[in-house]
């Protein structure tokens, strides 16, 4: 299991304006990211997590889920991170018209603005799938790819303790943008371990910069 995503290798090679896959690394700062919430049962003890730690984090939410929990995507917002855009229905964006793709997109900004009054959010797509058309459109359209440089597998279900080994085997590095997700208890697992480990190594644990 390697945590670096092979696609890494050609997508860091487009300008970090259109397409960020690393976060500023002027000091030793992780950039924390979550896709797929907020979720009622995992996403508040994470934050407490976070929280605990003083740590901050990303959170691309899927406006389905905002609007039936939309207490706890203010509650994120309220405690200093970001909210970027993760769709509005999290669906498979290669079956989709370039159209459908938008609307998904606008109609989850349309509820993540009545919630921070930003006018603009970062865009996860569903699963990371990118086509050149969606590139070419957010370019157009200023509208930033928040992308991962490193993934933590959590979606994987496998044992926490198998993927602490894999981490471990794969160290982080300053500016990293690390993928995880806040639709499972896993995450929470995987970060009990790892926030005290980060600290101890002098990585401060950061939101990305909102766009615009």
């Amino acid at each position: 299991m390697n945590p670096r995503p092979r696609r890494l290798k050609i997508l860091q090679w487009l300008p970090n304006a259109w397409l960020t896959t690393a976060g500023p690394a002027d000091e030793p700062s992780l950039y924390l990211t979550f896709d797929d919430g907020p979720h009622p049962e995992y996403t508040a003890p994470l934050l407490d997590l976070l929280a605990e730690h003083d740590a901050k984090a990303s959170f691309f939410l899927i406006g389905q889920q905002i609007e039936r929990h939309p207490e706890l995507a203010r509650r994120i917002a309220e405690e200093g991170h970001t909210l970027g855009n993760h769709s509005f229905s999290h669906p498979r964006f290669e079956t989709l018209s370039l159209r459908q793709q938008f609307e998904e997109i606008q109609r989850t900004d349309t509820l993540l603005t009545a919630i921070n009054g930003r006018d603009r959010h970062g865009f996860r797509p569903p699963r990371g799938v990118l086509s050149l058309p969606m590139i070419a459109r957010c370019i157009r359209e200023r509208r930033r790819i928040l992308y991962w440089s490193y993934d933590s597998l959590d979606y994987s279900r496998r044992p926490a303790t198998e993927l602490l080994d894999a981490i471990g085997r794969h160290p982080v590095r300053a500016g990293e943008i690390v993928l995880m997700h806040d639709d499972s208890r896993l995450s929470l697992e995987l970060l009990q371990e790892l926030i005290p480990r980060w600290k101890a190594a002098g990585f401060a644990l950061r939101a990305l910069p909102s766009p615009g």
